[in-house]
C-alpha cells in the first residue's frame, strides 16, 4: 500500500517538475531583462535537480543523488557568476 502511494506520489512530481520546467524555458527564452533570464536558469537548474532526485527515489540508485548534488553546484556557481557578470560587467576581477 504505501510503496503503491510512494509511487504514485513520484510519478506525479516527476510531471509537475517537468511541466514546470517546460514552463520557466519559455520564460528563460522570452525574458524582457537578463536578470529574468538569470532567475530562469537557476530555477531550471533547481527543476532539474529535483527532476534527477525523484528518478533516485523510484529507482533506488544513488548516482541520480550525486548527479544531482553536481547539478546543484554546478547552478549554484553559475547564478553567482551571472549576477556578477551583470553587476559589475565582469565575472574575474
Amino acid at each position: 500500500m504505501s510503496a503503491t502511494i510512494i509511487s504514485v506520489s513520484v510519478t506525479i512530481s516527476q510531471l509537475m517538475l517537468v511541466l514546470a520546467m517546460a514552463i520557466v524555458s519559455i520564460r528563460m527564452f522570452r525574458g524582457p531583462r537578463a536578470q529574468d533570464r538569470i532567475i530562469g536558469l537557476d530555477t531550471l537548474y533547481v527543476n532539474g535537480m529535483l527532476l534527477l532526485i525523484t528518478f533516485g527515489i523510484s529507482t533506488g540508485r544513488v548516482i541520480y543523488f550525486e548527479a544531482a548534488l553536481i547539478i546543484g553546484m554546478l547552478g549554484f556557481v553559475a547564478t553567482v557568476a551571472l549576477a556578477k557578470f551583470l553587476m559589475r560587467g565582469e565575472v574575474i576581477e
